[in-house]
């Protein structure tokens, strides 16, 4: 199980409340049998009606890796490829003012911690970002905050999320191969895993 203490790198702000997931990865790729290549799709109408000047687009913003949005952040539909898509991109860690219950769910599934933060200081911090975006960021967890360069803020998460990813249990896979033995007797003790095949 891989514990999750401490993400660091580089940031990306991205204005706006209630960017829905049919905006961070459009329906049309939703046909995939797997999630690879999602990551090059993320935003894909956003950033074409932007012509290059969206964040994903953005030279400055290339290899960051925790992204620092606003209010309601995947809001909509419930599928967890807009988790994904930020994964495969390169996306590690959120940060924002509230995501939405499905989306931070998926999040957590899948190892993306998303913090919270008052309004006024994700408004910091993404400003801090736009005008000094080779910048390290660091989400803490273990402190409850984020700090960027001479910026700390506190942030918070749910006591539950914030104990999975401190513990490595957020892992559903590998808590059950760490458990195997278990799983196995409990296999056992099943009537219908011991039919007799005909």
């Amino acid at each position: 199980m891989s514990q999750i203490q401490v993400i660091s790198g580089r940031g990306m702000p991205l204005g706006g409340s209630d960017i829905d997931t049919d905006r961070i990865i459009p329906a049309r790729f939703l046909r995939c049998v797997t999630f690879d290549g999602l990551g090059t799709q993320v935003f894909a109408d956003d950033r074409q009606q932007m012509q290059g000047q969206h964040p994903f687009d953005s030279p400055e913003f290339q290899g960051a890796n925790i992204l620092v949005v606003n209010g309601n952040f995947g809001c909509g539909s419930s599928r967890e490829h807009a988790p994904q898509a930020l994964s495969k991109w390169g996306i590690q860690a959120l940060v924002g003012e509230s995501f939405a219950e499905i989306f931070l769910g998926n999040c957590v599934a899948i190892g993306i911690p998303c913090v919270t933060a008052e309004p006024e200081a994700i408004r910091q911090l993404q400003a801090k970002l736009q005008s000094h975006p080779q910048g390290v960021i660091t989400v803490d967890l273990s402190g409850m905050k984020v700090q960027c360069d001479d910026l700390t803020l506190p942030v918070e998460m749910s006591p539950g999320s914030r104990q999975m990813f401190l513990s490595g249990q957020w892992d559903s896979c590998g808590q059950l191969v760490a458990n195997k033995l278990q799983v196995q007797a409990t296999a056992r003790q099943l009537p219908y895993m011991s039919w007799a095949s005909p």
